[in-house]
């Protein structure tokens, strides 16, 4: 089951990258109105595979936590520091492979038998949304302050609102709960959609 999980997810990473490495609702056009900064970032957390990967591990993991719920936020808000970095043109070096690290880390989280504490896990969360926000404010870099402002108010809705159906979802599903192989399986195959973004970026 590892196996197939592992081999299946590395297949939709490689489906996924060559059309997603913009990532963008727009076709890499800078949105221009209010309306098109929203589109951008409802649809950017999606169309990033390695995003979406890594906000449903982050549910995933944040689920059977009493602060589900709430830890994360600390992405969030880490997303949108990230990205007034990018915006105030401060760089951060070997971004993406750092963002194929974060991803590649929060499935050895779910295939690890221990569980972090709240704290280290909300810092962690903190640390990977700056880097995915760094690199999703790629596409609204230069817009004007109204579809700028609708972009980081999409993003950031549209992340959390992701990130808290999975602990929802996961809740709600007590076969899910019952199966001690669950998060093995899921963070095996996370852990492999990080290493084929890292692959890929270190290929260029």
């Amino acid at each position: 089951m590892v196996r197939s999980v592992t081999l299946a997810a590395v297949t939709l990473a490689l489906a996924y990258a060559a059309p997603a490495l913009a990532h963008h609702p727009m076709g890499g056009v800078t949105p221009s109105t209010l309306s098109e900064g929203l589109l951008s970032g409802f649809g950017h957390p999606i169309l990033g595979f390695d995003h979406f990967v890594f906000i449903l591990a982050a549910g995933l993991l944040a689920a059977p936590r009493a602060r589900g719920l709430l830890l994360p936020l600390a992405f969030v808000v880490g997303s949108f520091a990230g990205s007034l970095l990018h915006l105030g043109s401060i760089t951060i070096p070997g971004g993406e492979y750092l963002i194929a690290g974060s991803v590649i880390l929060l499935g050895f989280l779910l295939l690890s038998p221990r569980a972090i504490n709240d704290g280290l896990f909300a810092a962690i969360l903190a640390v990977a949304g700056l880097l995915h926000g760094h690199a999703l404010a790629e596409a609204i870099f230069g817009a004007e302050a109204t579809p700028l402002v609708a972009y980081l108010a999409g993003l950031a809705v549209t992340q959390y609102l992701i990130a808290a159906a999975v602990v929802l979802a996961w809740r709600k599903i007590t076969v899910i709960n019952s199966l001690p192989q669950f998060n093995r399986i899921a963070g095996a195959g996370v852990a492999a959609v990080g290493a084929v973004f890292l692959a890929l970026n270190i290929a260029g």
